[in-house]
């Protein structure tokens, strides 16, 4: 009886995290680019909008892979269940690289650039956000694309 429960919570949560990264790549962020602000100061926005995010993601991956790891325990291992957990240690490491470095940086770059005085070094504060904010972008759609894959693997494990 407790079996079935697991796998559906287990199932549920890997919908509920793919829904949250998606939401954030997919619609937050073109949403935040689309307002009238600087650039500078969708940075902080999208900051703040992260660290609110996080609360709730990290409890949600957490219990993703709790559920995961029962899943497993009470149905069997398997080839499936093993890649989700390499892939859901990957989705961590993503998670913690994109906040704790991409995110603490760009705001500490949008700060620095909102803060100077000389246009030529607010030029280049600009330029180190714009190339840390491509690469955190092509970071948010591999954590989108390995989340999707977890999806998948939740529901066949």
């Amino acid at each position: 009886m407790i079996n079935p429960i697991v796998h559906t919570l287990h199932v549920v949560l890997a919908g509920v995290w793919l829904g949250g990264v998606v939401f954030t790549t997919v619609v937050v962020s073109p949403a935040l680019k689309a307002m009238k602000w600087s650039e500078a100061e969708r940075v902080r926005v999208r900051s703040v909008i992260g660290k609110h995010y996080a609360r709730v993601g990290t409890v949600n991956l957490i219990l993703l892979l709790v559920f995961a790891l029962f899943d497993g325990l009470l149905r069997g291992f398997g080839a499936v269940l093993y890649t989700e957990y390499a892939l859901l240690a990957t989705v961590f490491g993503l998670v913690a690289a994109h906040g704790g470095y991409f995110g603490r940086r760009l705001a500490r770059l949008a700060a620095a650039e909102r803060h100077t005085e000389s246009a030529e070094e607010a030029r280049a504060f600009v330029k180190k956000r714009r190339n840390l904010q491509r690469l955190s972008l092509w970071v948010s759609w591999v954590n989108v694309l390995i989340s999707v894959a977890v999806a998948a693997l939740a529901v066949s494990a």
